[in-house]
């Protein structure tokens, strides 16, 4: 038996924090540098794996990991083999261990029948931190169990993604090793047979599916023929150009320590970076839906990716959540999120649907909302499909249990293919990681690198520069009101800073602020769009009497390295009239 998908994700967000406390990364950046230093000779240029492997061993990294991670069961009876998809990686080299009571290591044939792949992304960063998906891979690692001392090879072709998933990207060359190892390893005719039978039945459910999925489709059609235009997505294509059930896009996923609320789930989810795939010649969008792992490896999506996270987080949560598919103004394909709450509604829309049989006279609700049409809902166990006489947001009526309005798949036949666990579904999400930025000392650095930006700017145009550091520290309680309002909705702390501000600014005198919001660190970049606003620049290029200038960043920190950047400049000069 493998781990719940939860207590999976619990260990993999533990093992990785360990790491981080350990600096495993770091240690063995620099024994590769040492290794390369000493010991290769002055006309060699390669490292093998074999050579960093026994580096890291003679130096006691892997020893010293695996007396960290000793992970003990609460009863004796209960085994707990942890999944493959939790590895501890060493570059290329992924450990992974089996425990029971703190000792034992699981068996070759429970380690078998563990399906999950191990899912490899190879993402390219730029100079400027801006981040492409290049490959995604899914790599089968029970070779390894039917291998000579639990050790073997292998060569994988990496493809490209979304338009280019028929090229290759580069072969990478892999080692797995079983540590410790097994006791007792099976035969290779053994495993092949059991990835035979597995890829036969994964086959057969995917067939029975699709079966299922066009009758159905033909009975949604004869409802009504104009249902034929309506939004109802059964299928996506992923990264690597293969169609999945939608509904295996979303699970639950908890967050563990990182997020407390679902509404900080939501503002983590709104900092991720927005990009389309990018389309090769005309013919509208491109399609591709990310998996989990190659969206937070990027930090980046369209908008599918970030309601398939946001529906999984408020899973986690424990709430009634959906991802809703339709259009928004101008007909524009768009996916968001909705929740149904007893007691107050959670999210920044409240829906009151419209009665089109009342007369003219009746006031009806004004939407709010951009979203314009809605053709399906769907989370991980359901899927609906708009069968009401009008997919217009704004009258339609989402009670999902009314069958003559929304018309649902059979639960069980999802479940075959997307319940956790099947050989057809994606492999357990991944758990969220800690940030890695400092978010002191990057709001330092951005600040100083704007002021700099600020000064040329003026000096450019032949005007000097006055910077008040007090005037500067005032704007703190302002960013960081900003970040509260976004993330709670509840506007708080406006008092106080203004009532600053006042005591701060002498009579006569008059003071400017602009706020500004990014979701990037790129401080030149950040100038650039600031300038284009003509109440920004009309604050760095202040001109008058005893003009000081001033400006504060803010960076906030979530998940996955993401972050909300808040930018306020703000001037005080002497008003002459």
């Amino acid at each position: 038996m493998s781990l719940p998908p939860e207590k999976a994700s619990e260990l993999k967000q533990l093992i990785h924090q360990q790491l981080s406390k350990m600096d495993v990364h770091g240690r063995i950046r620099e024994i590769l540098a040492e290794t390369i230093r000493e010991e290769l000779a002055p006309d060699q240029q390669h490292l093998s794996t074999e050579d960093l492997i026994k580096a890291l061993r003679r130096r006691g990294i892997i020893d010293d990991v695996m007396k960290e991670l000793n992970f003990v069961t609460d009863s004796v009876e209960q085994e707990l083999p942890s999944s493959p998809k939790q590895p501890i990686c060493f570059d290329r080299q992924s450990t992974l261990k089996k425990v029971r009571d703190g000792t034992r290591m699981a068996d070759s044939t429970t380690m078998l029948s563990i399906s999950d792949p191990i899912h490899m992304v190879l993402i390219k960063t730029d100079i400027f931190g801006e981040t492409t998906l290049v490959a995604s891979y899914f790599l089968e690692w029970r070779s390894v169990l039917g291998s000579e001392n639990g050790v073997t090879s292998l060569t994988v072709e990496l493809m490209g993604v979304g338009t280019e998933s028929k090229v290759s990207v580069g072969i990478l060359n892999i080692k797995l090793e079983m540590y410790p190892p097994l006791n007792q390893t099976l035969s290779q005719e053994v495993v092949n047979t059991q990835l035979a039978l597995e890829r036969q039945k994964t086959a057969e459910k995917e067939r029975l599916f699709l079966v299922y999925a066009k009758q159905w489709w033909r009975e949604y059609l004869q409802i009504r023929p104009s249902h034929n235009s309506r939004l109802v997505k059964i299928f996506a294509q992923d990264e690597n150009g293969i169609n999945r059930p939608v509904c295996s896009y979303v699970k639950p996923l908890r967050a563990g320590r990182l997020l407390d609320t679902p509404r900080q789930a939501a503002r983590f989810v709104n900092v991720l970076g927005y990009e389309r795939a990018p389309v090769i010649g005309g013919g509208g969008k491109q399609e591709q839906w990310c998996t989990l792992l190659a969206f937070l490896c990027r930090n980046k999506g369209d908008c599918e990716d970030h309601a398939n996270l946001l529906c999984s987080l408020l899973l986690g949560y424990g709430l009634e959540a959906f991802v809703c598919v339709g259009t928004k103004a101008k007909g524009v394909p768009h996916a968001w999120v909705m929740t149904f709450l007893i007691y107050k509604i959670f999210f920044r829309y409240i829906h009151k649907p419209t009665n089109p049989d009342e007369p003219p006279v009746a006031e009806q609700p004004k939407p709010l909302y951009p979203y314009r049409t809605i053709g399906c809902v769907f989370n991980h166990q359901m899927f609906l499909g708009n069968c009401q006489p009008s997919d217009a947001v704004e009258t339609c009526v989402f009670d999902l249990n009314d069958e003559s309005k929304w018309k649902p798949m059979s639960e069980e036949a999802i479940k075959s293919v997307c319940a956790p666990g099947a050989t057809t579904s994606l492999p357990p999400f991944p758990p969220l990681c800690a940030s890695t930025i400092d978010a002191s000392v990057t709001s330092n650095e951005i600040e100083m690198q704007l002021r700099l930006l600020v000064s040329e700017h003026r000096k450019d145009l032949g005007l000097t520069t006055v910077w008040e550091d007090q005037l500067s520290y005032l704007l703190s309680p302002a960013l960081a009101s900003y970040e509260f309002e976004r993330t709670t909705s509840i506007s708080a702390g406006n008092e106080e800073f203004q009532d600053a501000i006042r005591r701060a600014v002498p009579d006569g005198h008059t003071f400017k602020g602009f706020p500004i919001h990014f979701v990037y660190r790129n401080a030149r970049r950040a100038f650039a769009t600031c300038l284009r606003s003509p109440f920004c620049e009309e604050i760095i290029c202040c001109r008058g009497d005893q003009v000081r200038l001033a400006v504060r960043v803010r960076v906030f920190t979530y998940p996955e390295s993401a972050c909300a950047v808040w930018i306020m400049f703000a001037c005080k000069y002497r008003s002459v009239l």
